[in-house]
Order: structure tokens, then sequence, then C-alpha cells
């Protein structure tokens, strides 16, 4: 099996209209690849990932901050009720699509995570709800997180390796990446740059360990 994923179609899951939307056929491989008995997605955006599941016969459960569910706030495993096999967030990348307030609702909701003051107020945010998804996940199972970097006023910001860095490292599985297709970075010139486009984002995975500890004792 590659760790480098490609899909240019993103299938009939979800709704193509929700910007930033991952492709199903992402979702159907992580769930081939690691079987789990229950998927929860704490931002679930259009419902891609829970449309999947549900095709493949696989419980999921679905919440996100549009439906009044905040990850950052709220305990997913008090949540579901039960932990998971494999807890899979797909959070906004920075600012670069603001959801609260344009893409849903009136106005910018205060845990959206598209609408951080800076990146070091998103890095801790989305911290927070990484350990939030391995708290809701089964001892030996799996929790992660679809991301990419992001480049802006010449300021490169690499989102997937600041959760690397905040996560247990004894508990990194590994990173898959996925190549992007049809986004609208792709209709923009950047001038004489060396390295202009982002074409890819990070699939970084980790497996709960089976021995019992306290977050403290996770961040050390």
């Amino acid at each position: 099996m590659s760790s480098v994923l490609s899909f240019p179609d993103r299938g009939h899951w979800g709704k193509s209209s929700w910007r930033g939307n991952c492709s199903g056929h992402v979702y159907k491989e992580l769930y081939e690849r690691l079987r789990p008995d229950l998927v929860v997605d704490p931002m679930m955006g259009s419902g891609t990932s829970i449309e999947v599941a549900h095709e493949m016969n696989i419980p999921a459960v679905g919440l996100d901050l549009h439906s009044g569910f905040d990850a950052l706030t709220m305990s997913i495993l008090e949540r579901v009720g039960r932990p998971a096999g494999l807890v899979i967030s797909h959070p906004p990348y920075g600012a670069q699509i603001k959801y609260s307030g344009n893409v849903w609702g009136k106005e910018p909701h205060p845990s959206d995570l598209s609408h951080c003051v800076d990146d070091e107020d998103f890095n801790s945010k989305l911290q927070a709800v990484l350990l939030n998804q391995r708290e809701a996940t089964a001892p030996g199972m799996y929790y992660g997180t679809i991301i990419g970097d992001w480049r802006r006023g010449g300021r490169y910001s690499s989102y997937q390796a600041e959760c690397i860095s905040r996560m247990p490292s004894s508990e990194l599985v590994g990173v898959l990446i996925k190549q992007q297709h049809n986004v609208q970075s792709d209709r923009k010139r950047y001038g004489r740059m060396v390295l202009p486009f982002i074409q890819h984002e990070y699939i970084i995975l980790w497996q709960r360990t089976k021995q019992v500890m306290s977050t403290l004792q996770t961040l050390k």
C-alpha cells in the first residue's frame, strides 16, 4: 500500500459545494486500512466521512460546530457514549476559508478554528481538539487529522509539523500524503517564487497507547 494518495474525483459523498471538502475516496481508503468498529468525526463539515462509513456498514457519529457540537469545550467521548476505533478530523487550515458567518451561520463562532487570531492560537486550539479525539479513542485504536500547510504574505506555516510536535511522539503511527486536485490555488499566479504551489495535504495518524495516561503525561 502506498503512503501517497491521489483521487482526482471526490466521489458522490457529501456536498461538492462545501468548500474544503475532502474526497470520500480518502476516507474509504482509511477505513479499509484501519477497519474501525466505530468512526467519529468531530468536524464532519458536509458529512462526507460519515456517508462513506455508512455505505461501508461501519457505525459512525458525525459532529460539528455548525450543528451545535464544540470540539474545543465539549467531550467527544461523553457525546458519543463509548470509545471509537477511529476518531478523524478535517479542521480548517487557519483562516484560508472562513466557515462560521460565511459557509454557515450569520456570525463568526468563537470556537471556529477558521477565525483564530494567529497561527499560535490555531495550533493551540487544534492541539486541544486532538487531545479530545485521543480521549474518545479506544486503547490500541486510532485517531488522526487531515491537515494542509499554508503560505500567505511570503510566510509558510507548517501545521502538520506543529500537530506532530504537540502530540505524544510514542503514539505517532505515520503520515500519508494526499495530493490536492481542483483547488482554487491552481488558478493563481505566484510570480517568480521557487515553490509557489502547495498541492498536497497530510493525513496524520496516531495509535492510542493501551496504557492509561493522564493528559500531562502524554505531552512529556
